[in-house]
């Protein structure tokens, strides 16, 4: 592997750390794969955009219709440890809520839809 290709490998394993400023895991520990995030409008007189990392900005663009994390994961191109980290941000800042999905917040059956697209989230990983 030549030096650029190194560098490359170098700079993939920083930008996570440095976008979830070193943190491992979020604080909440109800995040799963199917969870769904939806953006929250901020209140009048909160701060906007100020202060988010681009990626944060990308999950609130996101998920102005709920998705699910591995979605979102998927999306960012991230790991999925790192994408639970940023919502898990933007949830303390108020400006996204989570739920478990329906079906599981009833206690139903499990929607096939939503099972395939956070399959199919995965598979973009």
């Amino acid at each position: 592997m030549d030096d650029l290709e190194s560098g490359d490998a170098e700079e993939l394993s920083v930008r996570p750390y440095t976008i979830t400023q070193g943190r491992t895991a979020p604080a909440r520990d109800d995040l799963t794969l199917i969870t769904l995030v939806t953006t929250v409008e901020p209140a009048p007189g909160r701060a906007g955009l100020r202060g988010l990392q681009p990626e944060h900005r990308s999950i609130l663009q996101q998920c102005r219709t709920p998705a699910a994390v591995a979605e979102v994961a998927a999306e960012l191109n991230l790991p999925v440890a790192v994408t639970k980290i940023l919502i898990d941000d933007l949830v303390a800042l108020g400006r996204a809520t989570t739920r478990p999905p329906i079906a599981v917040a009833v206690g139903n059956t499990m929607d096939m839809t939503l099972l395939r697209a956070v399959r199919d989230g995965l598979r973009r990983l």
